[in-house]
């Protein structure tokens, strides 16, 4: 199991975990894929979990794009987790850096995601830092507007959702650093561990 550097509980129950690991290997009901919009896994994150999932998932996910046509910021995809952990992929769409509207495009893409898993009955969902890699995202400002999307879903009263864990899972030290700094600022009495 990948250690929680920084958690949080929100008044609804829901808790935020800040961890250091590898997405592909997260224990939770589904994680999110920071996608393309024609969800084409053939780089970073997205590569990463066709590999470690199988080519089912990027099979499944040409038959999504042929049936709703390309992946918007604020609509994700959802297909199977083929040999994951997660038992599904929550396929979201970031903004590249400098294409215009990048934090708002941003937070749809994190929004949609809560929402979906949500929607869904998946009770805890693993996040990456979208947009922050082959996008060119900086990751300090990528930090802010994540964060602060889900503190905006968690503001949803408790029946509302059944989601109770998000795990904004995090591979590199660089990328990780700055999240902390942003979780630590947010929440200043956020504890670590299990």
């Amino acid at each position: 199991m990948s250690p929680i550097v920084a958690r949080t509980q929100f008044e609804n129950g829901l808790t935020l975990a800040l961890v250091h690991g590898d997405l592909t290997k997260a224990q939770v009901s589904a994680i999110v894929n920071a996608a393309n919009e024609r969800l084409s896994h053939g780089a970073g994150l997205a590569a990463a979990i066709v590999r470690a999932g199988g080519p089912d998932i990027q099979t499944q996910s040409d038959r999504w794009v042929e049936e709703h046509g390309p992946v918007s910021h604020d609509r994700p995809a959802i297909t199977g987790g083929g040999q994951l952990p997660a038992k599904w992929v929550i396929h979201a769409v970031g903004p590249r850096w400098g294409v215009g509207d990048e934090d708002a495009k941003l937070a749809a893409a994190v929004g949609g995601s809560l929402e979906l898993a949500a929607a869904r009955g998946f009770d805890s969902l693993g996040l990456p830092p979208i947009s922050t890699g082959i996008f060119g995202f900086p990751v300090e400002r990528a930090a802010d507007v994540i964060l602060d999307s889900i503190a905006t879903f968690a503001q949803q009263p408790a029946k509302a959702s059944p989601l109770r864990m998000v795990q904004l899972t995090i591979l590199d030290q660089a990328t990780l650093d700055p999240f902390l700094t942003a979780f630590k600022a947010r929440w200043p009495q956020a504890g670590a561990g299990p």
